[in-house]
This record gives C-alpha cells, structure tokens and sequence, in this order.
C-alpha cells in the first residue's frame, strides 16, 4: 500500500512593519486591567473588523439593525472592513498594516499572521482568551490550540483557528446520468472509466448532442481532486498537501502515488473524459457547465449545492446528485483530504491591544450557541422572511445588507442545523447524503495546520507553479510521464528538500 500522508505570502517590508506594529504594544500582551468587558452599561466601543471577502450585499454601518443587535448584546459596535473593488487583498492588508490603518481584529490572508507572528505585531491570546471570549476557548477543541502552538516559535497562541469537524468538500455524481446509461455507481477505477465512456457516448443530458463533459476542472488543475484522492493522493482544491507517505510527512506533489495519479489523468484526458478545457476553466465556466447539466462527476462543497442544483432543474426536471465513494484502485488506500484546524481565521494586532477586550467579547458573541438561532437567520426583512411561520432565508442580494458574522467552527450538529435551515426541504436528503459518503471517506491529513514559515525563503515552492506547469503539460500530452521524474529532481533543487526538512521539524514538534 502506497499513501502519503493558497495563497503566496507577500512579505511587508520588515522595518515599516516592526515600527507601525509595535506601536503602542507595552506589555507582552497582557490586556489592560481598567479595559473592562463593556457590558452595556458604560459608552459602546467601536471594534473595526477587516475581512477581505463579504461576499453579496452592502456593507452595514452602525445604524444597521443587525449591528445594532450585537451592540445591544455586547456593547460593541462591529464596524466592518474590507477590500475595496479592484483592489488584490494581500496587498491591500499589508497596506493597511504598513500606513497604520490597523483593525482591531482580522481575518489574515496570504500568510499575514506569521509575518506579523515574526515581527512582534501579533497579540499574544491565551491569557485573554479565557476570560474575554469564554465560549471561543472551550468550543474549540484542545487538539485545535496545541497546532496552532506549533505554528509560532515561542508556543504561544496568536490566532483564532477556523475548526471543520465535518468533512467539506465531496466527489459528486449525476445519479440520473447514472440511470439513463444503464450503470451502478463504480466502486473501483476500472467502474468509474466505464461510467465516464458511457456518460460521453450515451447522451445521458437527452439533448440530442454529444456535448456531455464526463467530468470536469478548473484552470491549474484545481477542483479534481476526486482524480487524485483515489491515489492516496492528499490534495485541497488542485494543490498538492502534506501528509504521510512511506512512514514519514512529505509533499504530495513528489510522490510515486501523484506520478499514478497524473499518468490516469493524462489517460482521462487523452480519451476525452475528461473535459478537454479544464485547464482554461475559469470558475464561473466551470460553475456555468455543471448547472448547465454538461458535467458527470466532479468535486465541491455539498453545502453550496443549492443555488447549483436549483440551476439543473431548469433543464433537467429529473436531476439527483449523489455523493460517489471514492473508486478503489489496487494498490493505493483512496480518501477525501480533510483539513479540520489549525488554519488561522482571526488575529489581533499588538498595536490594538487596549480594544482586545472588547474585540474579543464580540467574537464570543458568535460562538455563543445561545445566539445560533439569531446568527443563522439575523433580521426579518434583512437576512430572513417569515412563511408560514418558519424563518426562511433570503437570498443575498447586492442591495442588501449582509448578516454579519465571525464563527469559523463546524461540527457535525452545526452542519446538520444548516442543512435543515438554510437548504430547501426537498433538497436535505440529497445533501446530507452527500455529506454522509464524504464522511465514510475523509482522513484528516498530517499536515493539517502547517505554518506557511516552512516556505520562507522558498516563494516558488510555496507557490505550487512549478507542480503546476508538470501536471498540466503531462495531462495534455505535450510532455511525457517521464517528465515528472525531472519535476521531483527540479522542485529539491529549488528548495523542496530544504522545506521538507522544516516540514518534518514542525511534525515532530506537533507530536510532542
């Protein structure tokens, strides 16, 4: 048996960053003892929370009754901030940094955290922790803290981690395509070829044309990862993770069992099986085909299957999607690559630390189960409407206000409440289904909370651009398999078998 086992950082320029940075952080973290927790008797304070994706909707200010809510709870104005259009979010934050226009807590991106970790502008929390966000430090498993220990040098706690105790992401298949060609769901390699050559040959979608894409990616070879799983191959969204292969952590990208796995591709693509536009899919095409029922297989969130499935039911009135069990393939132990914690999701500057109390009372504010229902559903006419009784939600609009939000922490009950209020009744089966197959297949892989430090100094390593350009010549048939033995030769040479060593010290500590 063979198993193993997202964005580049932008480095702000040290000085700048040190002196904005350390500015007003005197005493090693520790919260000022006259900054109360504000519980609404005295003046509200306003904390400015930088997120640099809001999705649709316009962005509330203080008079927004969902701000005034938690304010009303908390004490705490949430003034929201963002990326501006047009503007690329790392460089936007590390502007915001570099200028002293911190927030008092944020969402990092782009390896932010650690530049600020390094640099001393990161707060130190597990002392403030227990005592301003009470609910955040017990929701969050022990085993969450202790890799987010291991990310920092000196073992504190800088940041909250985003927690998903269920598996995300699912292979999916149209079960209805299945029915129309005649075939069970395939449980090895060999069933899944012959599902794919029927789906293309048998004009599943009953248009008439032979236009079906058997299954499908996006531009990098990102969104097939079903491709790679069945190889024991850890992968997150087309990029090759960390985990265990031959008995010690190592890049996924490198190992015999990718080299299967893109040889399979390369035989997928060359037979047209898969999409032959997969690397030139943009997302929205490749969203656009899937709704459109042109696609088979492929791999997303079940959770955003929604608004999807909605879309092929206005061209296929008989539509089903299935979750698919990874196909067995000899030789190999398949699974869905799960990341549970570690990754980090919220920081508070060291220069913000006399708003540290009340930033993080507002945090703990959503992660008080207390305030699901409110969290979930926010206010009528904003967030929901009220049919025949029950709180539906609304869809987002761009003239509406979003609801706002902090909690990155999802267990199997937090999952199973979002299926049943925020996805139509005659779709929670279809989803939880979904969910339950990916389950039986997921495995938290080794490198789950790895620090992006282990790159430093490696930007093209980081990166990924050299596995990419491997994968995509090879799959299309302008390179050799060969190649990839020079690939494994080129990315050691460039500074991967110096990360591997980093790599390998991080995973030692961790298990310590």
């Amino acid at each position: 048996m063979k198993r193993f086992g997202k964005t580049t950082t932008k480095t702000v320029m040290a000085g700048v960053l040190a002196a904005t940075l350390l500015a007003g952080c005197s005493n090693s973290g520790n919260a000022p003892e006259n900054a109360g927790t504000n519980d609404g008797g005295d003046a509200p304070v306003t904390v400015k929370v930088f997120k640099s994706h809001m999705g649709v909707g316009t962005i509330p200010d203080a008079n927004n009754e969902h701000v005034k809510y938690v304010q009303e709870k908390t004490g705490v104005i949430y003034e929201v901030k963002s990326t501006p259009p047009g503007s690329e979010p790392t460089e936007y934050l590390n502007l915001m940094i570099a200028s002293d226009e911190l927030p008092d807590i944020l969402r990092p991106i782009g390896g932010i955290e650690q530049t600020l970790i390094k640099q001393g502008g990161a707060l130190p929390l597990e002392e403030l922790l227990p005592k301003y966000a009470p609910n955040v430090w017990n929701n969050i498993p022990k085993e969450a803290w202790d890799v987010v220990r291991s990310a920092s040098p000196d073992g504190h706690i800088y940041y909250v981690p985003k927690v998903f105790l269920v598996p995300e992401r699912a292979p999916m298949i149209r079960q209805d395509w299945l029915d129309k060609v005649g075939l069970e769901m395939p449980t090895t390699l060999e069933e899944y070829k012959d599902v794919l050559r029927a789906f293309r040959d048998k004009d599943p979608n009953g248009n008439g044309k032979p236009d079906e894409l058997p299954t499908s990616g996006r531009e990098f070879g990102k969104w097939m990862d079903h491709l790679f799983g069945m190889f024991g191959v850890a992968m997150w969204e087309g990029v090759p993770e960390w985990d265990i292969y031959e008995g010690e952590i190592g890049y996924a990208g490198v190992s015999d069992n990718m080299k299967a796995a893109i040889a399979f591709i390369r035989e997928l693509y060359e037979e047209k099986l898969l999409d032959n536009e997969t690397f030139l899919n943009k997302g929205d095409v490749w969203t656009a085909k899937i709704n459109n029922n042109l696609v088979g297989s492929w791999y997303h969130l079940p959770a955003n299957l929604r608004d999807r499935y909605t879309a092929m039911l206005q061209g296929a009135p008989d539509a089903y999607v299935k979750g698919m069990p990874m196909p067995e393939v000899e030789g190999y132990e398949g699974f869905v690559t799960m990341k549970s914690m570690g990754e980090p999701e919220w920081v508070i500057p060291a220069a913000a630390e006399a708003k540290a109390p009340y930033a993080l009372k507002l945090l703990d504010f959503f992660y008080d189960k207390s305030n699901d229902e409110f969290i979930r559903f926010g206010i009528e006419g904003m967030q929901h409407e009220v049919v025949d009784g029950k709180k539906v939600l609304l869809p987002p609009e761009d003239s509406r206000p979003i609801a706002l939000g902090m909690r990155n922490l999802t267990t199997e009950e937090d999952m199973a409440t979002r299926i049943k209020e925020t996805i139509p009744e005659d779709m929670q089966q279809m989803v939880t289904d979904i969910f339950a197959v990916s389950k039986a297949d997921a495995r938290r892989i080794a490198g789950d909370g790895l620090p992006n430090t282990v790159y430093e100094g490696y930007p093209d390593i980081q990166s990924h651009k050299l596995f990419q350009e491997y994968l995509t010549k090879i799959v299309i048939g302008e390179w050799p398999i060969e190649k990839f033995d020079e690939f494994v030769d080129r990315w050691n040479k460039a500074g991967g078998d110096k990360v591997t060593e980093r790599v390998r010290e991080w995973h030692a500590k961790l298990g310590s």
